[in-house]
């Protein structure tokens, strides 16, 4: 077969078909599943024999057909549907016979950040989170759905017989070699209970501020900023973005014998040693301003507010850094700066967000690119946003192709990237007179916006167009 009929191929596979075989099954015997039926399964292997044949019967507990495939075709087959794991896999593929628990087990170790269970007329799906996009991974009878919203229900601590109203509980999964938590959220739709997964990881041994994406240049103004002993560190972004890691990196580095941390979180994603964490627990009256009362009264040093959502908690943390603390929070808005309108538009005065917030912070995370597979392309303004203005020095840009290296995605791996706005005295009058026009400003000043740092990716080939494509809309 050459190479223009290989490209002709569609190697993405049916959900149906994914699901028949572990990851480690496909990679481990180099075999595709084709079909199923009549109680027998039929594979593509490169390497098809009576041997194998006769294992896979064993294995899998079916009739095995064997179809002859180049080893080219198997390795794209495997790469697009099929995602290696990582650590002690072994370990945990034997820990359990139980299906939700060998579906959770292989969410963590492939490195999914969420889980989703969504139940439509006649299927359910599921699908997985990875590197920040969703993808189809198993689909259920409707008929056995039930069964496994009940289990997680009674693993999370839920109220199984309560259908009609959203729950949330957590699940703490334990194996041989790892021991993860997970955030479990219950909502009710048109065909059933839709459930969403958050894998909690708590190992925060790895979280370093030099390894986030931060410039030099940036991390040493955000690092005099934090190091400051009193004020307010904000860091904005949506859903996703990459603000709590960025919070558990400032607190490993803020944390020592000498100072009291305590945090209020919803939920605790990482645990610290000499670190006090609180859990957010709303149906009690644990919320975050209340706790934040609370705090004040445990002679902190540093306080760690997992987000600012409304006027009361919001006012709980201007009053901390008034009397002498260090917060540390995150907001919900587009750049840092819009969250001082946040703030203003909350009702805190203007003077005090002045006095009080020492850095805000904005942050993405965008794919990196696959440097196995990727390729220069000419610039073409097309593939731009249409008020965007290109830079000069941008002759050419790449783009995502995908290989087995990447899944055949195009991208390996995701990157933070920063907009930081030290509030200086110039700022301080800007905020107290309501006057939030300050373009002029970061441009006198060389502070990168989020467009710029995007910019600076594609122009050094680490991201595409696509990725940053948001980030350049004016």
């Amino acid at each position: 077969m050459d190479k223009t009929d290989m490209n002709k191929i569609d190697y993405n596979l049916p959900t149906s078909l994914v699901q028949l075989i572990s990851s480690e099954q496909a990679y481990h015997y180099g075999i595709v599943p084709v079909d199923a039926k009549n109680g027998s399964l039929t594979f593509r292997s490169d390497s098809p024999s009576q041997t194998l044949k006769q294992e896979l019967q064993v294995v899998l507990g079916k009739q095995i057909e064997l179809l002859p495939e180049s080893p080219e075709n198997i390795q794209q087959y495997l790469a697009t549907n099929f995602r290696k794991q990582t650590g002690n896999t072994k370990e945990a593929l034997h820990y359990t016979a139980d299906f939700l628990e060998r579906l959770l087990l292989t969410a963590k170790n492939i490195g999914s950040s969420d889980i989703h269970f969504e139940p439509y007329e006649h299927r359910c799906r599921v699908r997985y989170r990875l590197d920040g996009k969703l993808k189809e991974q198993f689909s259920i009878a409707l008929n056995e759905y039930p069964v496994i919203v009940n289990k997680l229900k009674i693993k999370a601590g839920l109220d199984i017989s309560e259908k009609r109203l959203p729950q949330d509980g957590r699940i703490t999964v334990k194996t041989h070699a790892d021991e993860f938590d997970i955030r479990v959220s219950s909502l009710p739709t048109l065909h059933g209970e839709k459930m969403v997964l958050r894998i909690l990881s708590k190992d925060a041994d790895h979280i370093q501020l030099d390894d986030l994406g931060f410039t030099e240049a940036e991390l040493k103004t955000y690092t005099e900023s934090i190091k400051k002993p009193n004020g307010i560190v904000l860091i904005s972004g949506p859903t996703g973005s990459g603000k709590t890691t960025t919070l558990y990196a400032t607190l490993k580095l803020l944390n020592d014998d000498k100072t009291n941390i305590v945090t209020i979180e919803d939920p605790i994603e990482y645990t610290l040693e000499g670190v006090n964490q609180v859990q957010l627990k709303e149906n009690i009256g644990l919320d975050f301003a209340s706790t934040l009362r609370t705090f004040l009264r445990q002679d902190p040093d540093v306080i760690m507010v997992g987000e600012i959502r409304d006027v009361n908690t919001a006012n709980m943390a201007i009053r901390a850094a008034l009397t002498g603390h260090m917060v540390l929070s995150t907001v919900h808005t587009n750049s840092a700066w819009a969250t001082v309108s946040r703030l203003i538009d909350m009702g805190i005065p203007a003077f005090l967000i002045a006095s009080t917030l020492n850095v805000s912070v904005a942050q993405r995370l965008v794919r990196k690119l696959c440097n196995a597979c990727k390729e220069e392309k000419p610039v073409d303004k097309d593939v731009f946003p249409q008020n965007f203005v290109i830079p000069p020095a941008l002759k050419s840009h790449f783009v995502a192709v995908g290989c087995n290296s990447c899944h055949h995605t195009g991208y390996q791996g995701r990157k933070a990237i920063y907009e930081i706005i030290p509030i200086t005295k110039t700022l301080i009058g800007h905020i107290k007179h309501n006057d939030l026009e300050i373009d002029a400003y970061l441009n006198e000043h060389g502070i990168a916006t989020l467009k710029t740092n995007a910019i600076d990716l594609v122009s050094q080939g680490i991201s595409s167009v696509e990725e940053v494509y948001a980030l350049l809309i004016d």
